[in-house]
């Protein structure tokens, strides 16, 4: 169990230390991945952005993924769900562009005016409060891919072992303080999981 995310920052960066997993710059996954990332940002002494992301909701079930895509326009799609479900490509492209569009309002809205950051030739590291799926986070990695990094790391705090398998084909660096046999939700394995505001998450910006 975390006590908090600040905690759990913390543990994760001594994990990734360990792991010599040492970031140039640190992305968050808003909200929860932020007070996450301040902490992980702060050990290494690096920058703390955000990248974002938002899910793509199946046709009469939007709280049901189906993929997620990033600010850029990456999209990830988990194609047997969107295979059993008969869903066409023009409906994907039209989650697709809606998604996006929240996703590159997140980011302007967070950064207040500041640039991006450069990602080409550096260490990403992209972190989160944790992943059940982990749609959210794979839309992230392409964007950062995208992006030319020397190297993509996702650095986590607790997620379920299938997901965990997936995302490390994805990436060069994985880092996860807890890998429970019994996965719950994310906020199972912290004492205090309280909603991240808007306005706390862009805090840990400043």
């Amino acid at each position: 169990m975390f006590a908090n995310r600040r905690e759990a920052g913390e543990r994760l960066a001594t994990a990734m230390r360990e792991a010599a997993a040492e970031p140039d710059l640190v992305l968050a996954v808003p909200r929860g991945g932020l007070p996450v990332g301040r902490a992980v940002a702060d050990a290494f002494g690096v920058r703390l952005d955000i990248v974002a992301a938002k899910k793509l909701g199946a046709p009469g079930n939007p709280e049901l993924a189906v993929g997620a895509a990033a600010a850029d326009g990456s999209v990830w799609l988990n194609d047997r769900l969107v295979s059993e479900l008969g869903i066409t490509g023009e409906y994907v492209e039209t989650e697709r562009r809606s998604a996006m569009a929240t996703a590159q309002e997140k980011e302007a809205r967070y950064r207040r005016g500041r640039e991006p950051p450069e990602l080409a030739g550096n260490r990403v590291a992209i972190v989160d409060d944790g992943v059940a799926t982990g749609a959210t986070i794979r839309a992230c990695i392409e964007a950062v891919r995208n992006a030319g990094p020397a190297a993509v790391i996702v650095a986590i705090p607790v997620g379920p072992t299938d997901t965990l398998r997936d995302l490390e084909a994805q990436t060069d660096q994985l880092v996860v303080v807890e890998r429970p046999q019994f996965f719950r939700a994310v906020g199972g394995h912290y004492e205090d999981f309280g909603q991240v505001s808007d306005e706390e998450a862009m805090s840990y910006l400043n």
